[in-house]
């Protein structure tokens, strides 16, 4: 039997016998120093005075750290919010649980942590998000918090994206850009990436998932990524549609693969449209990726589609396609539209008289 040292192991001798413990005043270890058993009670008690106190934040932290929820986030979110839930258990982490059912009390103290970001609005918005996720962790399944009391806080970002929507000319300029050695700076599997996302308004990560198989013979179907799977998109293969997908060489079984053929990752799709949109000039323009939802949800709305189908259609709820429409519909592109679904109203309700003189004789 090999002998280890073990860290701060306390030994104990009496009456010619001796007994061990995992540290001074810390529990007795069994079986034999060195065996199976002892090494196991050892581990066991290290781990015990390593967890978090249960009574205090940092043990909801702790637990939606190690939550099948959280692992479900794509890579590129769970490193952003890690960095966030690094700050949150650094600031709440010795409160205790019961601090937050007292909203009256700790909803002051929830500002004060947010004031810190209030230069940059998005990220104390991003902030409280995270904070808000984890208290609704602690409510439900956890059940140490009776409430989440970031409920009902305003967020400070007021974000309209009406004028920021990718018009024709961009998408052009985007894809005909060309470096100084003349190639072309958006790759033809970007540009497939692009217009799929234009015609479908799906998210970057169910982009990059969705596969041939989701195509049936009418539509796309796809359980989306953002609902955890309980919601699907369900994307009707119009004309426009059916034409990009008959453009798409089929490489594997995503639709969107990258130079080397391979399926796209958010990550890597993220970075090439980054890098291309700064070697097109269009830096400047404020224009982000996930804008192209913008640019199918102006589509769908302004064809005169009902809120209800644009929500079956991407996946969102009806709630989320009227944010989506507040943020990117301009006024003016509303408009329009009334004005051509009362057009078309007026033209199918009201028929043209017709000419007496060619109408039939009716007989008496």
């Amino acid at each position: 039997m090999v002998l280890v040292e073990l860290k701060g192991v306390h030994k104990v001798s009496s009456k010619g016998r001796h007994y061990y413990y995992a540290w001074r005043g810390g529990p007795r270890l069994t079986g034999a120093p060195g065996s199976d058993d002892f090494m196991a009670s050892y581990q066991e008690a290290r781990e015990s005075r390593n967890a978090p106190d249960s009574a205090k934040f940092s043990s909801i932290v702790q637990a939606y750290r190690k939550s099948p929820e959280y692992a479900k986030l794509a890579d590129s979110t769970k490193r952003n919010w890690s960095r966030m839930l690094d700050k949150i258990e650094a600031h709440f982490g010795e409160t205790s649980n019961a601090q937050f059912d007292r909203h009256k009390r700790i909803r002051p103290t929830i500002l004060q942590w947010r004031s810190q970001f209030a230069d940059t609005p998005r990220t104390a918005d991003y902030g409280m998000q995270v904070l808000s996720r984890v208290l609704s962790h602690g409510v439900d399944p956890l059940g140490k918090i009776a409430a989440n009391p970031c409920e009902g806080i305003k967020s400070l970002y007021k974000n309209d994206r009406s004028a920021i929507v990718w018009t024709e000319g961009d998408i052009v300029t985007l894809k005909e850009a060309t470096d100084d050695k003349g190639k072309q700076v958006c790759s033809a599997e970007l540009a497939f990436a692009i217009d799929l996302a234009i015609h479908t308004g799906l998210r970057v990560g169910d982009l990059v998932q969705v596969c041939w198989a989701h195509a049936g013979e009418d539509a796309i179907i796809i359980a989306t990524g953002k609902s955890s799977g309980k919601r699907e998109a369900v994307i009707p293969l119009y004309d426009d549609l059916r034409e990009l997908l008959a453009r798409i060489p089929k490489r594997g079984k995503t639709i969107l693969t990258n130079s080397r053929g391979q399926s796209w990752t958010q990550d890597g799709l993220a970075s090439s449209f980054h890098t291309a949109k700064k070697l097109a000039g269009l830096s400047e323009r404020n224009l982000h990726f996930h804008d192209f939802r913008g640019t199918a949800a102006t589509k769908f709305y302004t064809v005169g589609l009902p809120e209800r189908v644009i929500a079956e259609i991407m996946g969102w709820s009806e709630d989320e396609v009227r944010n989506i429409i507040r943020r990117y519909v301009g006024r003016g592109a509303a408009t329009r539209a009334i004005i051509s679904q009362i057009n078309a109203g007026v033209k199918l309700a009201v028929k043209p008289p017709q000419n007496p003189q060619t109408e039939p004789a009716v007989s008496a």
